[in-house]
C-alpha cells in the first residue's frame, strides 16, 4: 500500500527565526540591559561502553551541562562591576577568604528570546547557576571601545518551558 504524503510535510511553509538581536537575560542584582551577549545552553552525554566477547555496546552515561559565557557593559551607573562582585562574594569573600553556602551563591537565571513585536517565544531557566570566571576588562589609551565584563556561568541543569 502506498504512503499518503502529507503536503505540508513537502511544501515550503511560512516561518519566523530567531533572531540573536532579540533576548532578555535576567540575573537577580544585574540589570538586563547591561548583558549583551549570552550563549545558549548546552550538554554533553557521556558515553558508557559495555565490552561483550568481541563487540561493544554504547549506552548514554551522565549528562553534563556545559557553562555559558556572558559579556556585561561595564557601566559607570549603575555599576556592572559591582554587581557582579556582590554575587562572586556570596561564594568567596576576597578579604576574608570565606566562602559561602551554596545556598546563597547559586541563582536562577532566565533567559528569554523575544519575537518581532516584542512577545516572549522561548524561554530557558539556568537552575542553580553560579560565576565560575570572571574577567573585568583591559584597559586600552589606544581605544575607545566600552569595557565589558566576562561572566562564565556554571549551573545544575536548564530547563526550556516553551
Amino acid at each position: 500500500m502506498a504512503e499518503i504524503i502529507d503536503q505540508s510535510e513537502i511544501m515550503f511553509q511560512e516561518f519566523e527565526p530567531l533572531t540573536q538581536n532579540r533576548f532578555i537575560m535576567y540575573i537577580e542584582g544585574i540589570p538586563s540591559f547591561l548583558i549583551k551577549t549570552v550563549a545558549s545552553p548546552s550538554f554533553s552525554n557521556n558515553v558508557t561502553v559495555l565490552d561483550h566477547i568481541n563487540v561493544q555496546r554504547k549506552l548514554k552515561g551522565k549528562t553534563t551541562w556545559n557553562s555559558v559565557a556572558i559579556n556585561i557593559y561595564s557601566a559607570i551607573s549603575p555599576s556592572a562591576a559591582q554587581a557582579a562582585m556582590e554575587w562572586f562574594r556570596l561564594s568567596h569573600e576576597s578579604v576574608t577568604g570565606r566562602d559561602g553556602y551554596s545556598d546563597f551563591y547559586k541563582k536562577d537565571v532566565t533567559v528569554k528570546g523575544l519575537g518581532p513585536t516584542g512577545d516572549v517565544v522561548q524561554e530557558w531557566t539556568l537552575k542553580g547557576a553560579f560565576i565560575a570566571d570572571g574577567n573585568f576588562g583591559d584597559y586600552d589609551w589606544t581605544s575607545d571601545a566600552p569595557l565589558e565584563i566576562a561572566l562564565t556561568l556554571e549551573y545544575d541543569y536548564a530547563i526550556l518551558s516553551f
